[in-house]
């Protein structure tokens, strides 16, 4: 007797989430009961971003949908047209593949085109990374936005499983099952030193540093002010080389992309830059430098696990959990000067080897799939608003 496979329909708009979710679907897709599909989105279609949708067939993977909605514009006006363009195109795609469940991660743009579409199509949601804060940027209200559009929800920590019921949703449905890519970290055997260096074909230093630094889009002061403050405290530093990750398709990411690429021209000696290194050699990164920069949430969430410190520049993570791994600090160039001293300070070297990632927890991936299979999907889209 043939029994009706569940269609799983993920949603994958970045190379940064993909990574998170990489090794999730690939467990999903040895379950007999369930049917994996994907759909790849955003910046996975753009030269400008390394067309990483090679990476996901290079892993194995077929995409069933290509959805192109990425305007090459880094202005609100062309994220706006692209959030439109993606409601309609991911309103055609439901309607083709007929996902029993969609699949989004986090708080971006292309994940809120998603849940519209489906929510109307009436197709549940289940939702990772939900109850999160960034007041620094309007993910943060993309992520709660996508949390009340959803039906089953995968948070990170306690606090964040809290935040969720808080917006009314019923704790029956909210699952703290830890972060995928602290999971995804743990399992991955990091390449050695010299393999790192020759995969990227740069040779590390006496301090190494990586850079990752995405817009803070709420923020009244500009970019390029923001990140010249980076550069800035960067120049004065002496016997160090960088490795700098670009942005993602904000309002903004192309300007700080632009200052990335005449930055590494004009010192190219002692820095290199990525459009997308990769699962294994961003962890193989954290490994093997000495801090990372930036305002990554890589900082708060994964590079903990490696007892690596991070400064965490301006106000984009502010509100996330985080551990004692983390100095944060303004956008101001003496601030973030004081923030590389400390990030080298004995005493807070020393703070490192017993810090507790407290997005770390078991079996993540495979509590996910077990609520992705078995929980009852009838009735599931009549939500009544839970009291607190």
């Amino acid at each position: 007797m043939n029994i009706k496979k569940r269609k799983v329909c993920f949603v994958t708009g970045s190379r940064a989430e993909y990574g998170i979710i990489s090794v999730l679907m690939k467990k999903i897709r040895k379950v007999d009961s369930l049917e994996l599909q994907i759909i790849a989105t955003g910046m996975h279609l753009s030269h400008e971003f390394g067309n990483s949708f090679q990476q996901i067939e290079e892993d194995g993977f077929v995409i069933d949908k290509k959805i192109d909605i990425l305007l090459s514009s880094g202005s609100s006006v062309g994220i706006s047209k692209s959030i439109g363009l993606g409601i309609i195109s991911f309103s055609d795609v439901f309607s083709n593949l007929v996902p029993d469940i969609v699949v989004l991660t986090g708080d971006r743009f292309e994940m809120f085109s998603a849940a519209c579409a489906a929510t109307v199509a009436k197709i549940p949601i289940a939702h990772i990374h939900g109850g999160e804060t960034t007041e620094g940027a309007f993910d943060e209200a993309f992520r709660h936005s996508i949390s009340k559009m959803s039906h089953i929800h995968f948070t990170s920590t306690d606090e964040y499983r809290s935040r969720v019921i808080q917006l009314g949703e019923n704790p029956n449905r909210v699952f703290n099952v830890g972060s995928l890519g602290v999971e995804n970290l743990k399992s991955l055997k990091l390449l050695s030193k010299s393999d790192f260096e020759k995969s990227i074909d740069f040779k590390l230093g006496k301090y190494n540093l990586l850079i990752t630094f995405h817009p803070e889009t709420l923020e009244e002061s500009s970019v390029e002010n923001q990140f010249k403050s980076v550069l800035s405290s960067l120049d004065k530093l002496k016997d160090f080389k960088f490795i700098f990750t670009k942005s993602n398709a904000d309002v903004g990411g192309y300007t700080i992309n632009k200052m990335i690429d005449d930055y590494v021209n004009s010192n190219p000696n002692k820095s290199i830059a990525f459009k997308s290194l990769g699962q294994l050699r961003y962890f193989s990164a954290l490994k093997h430098v000495d801090g990372i920069i930036g305002n990554s949430s890589s900082s708060l969430i994964e590079a903990p696990s490696l007892y690596l410190g991070a400064i965490n520049v301006g106000d984009r993570q502010k509100g996330r959990v985080q551990s004692d791994s983390v100095i944060n600090c303004s956008t101001n160039v003496e601030n973030i000067d004081h923030a590389i001293k400390s990030l080298f300070k004995e005493e807070f070297k020393q703070k490192l080897n017993t810090v507790i990632n407290p997005y770390d927890k078991d079996k993540t991936s495979d509590n996910i799939i077990r609520v992705i299979t078995n929980y009852p999907l009838k009735n599931i889209l009549k939500k009544a608003f839970y009291n607190i």
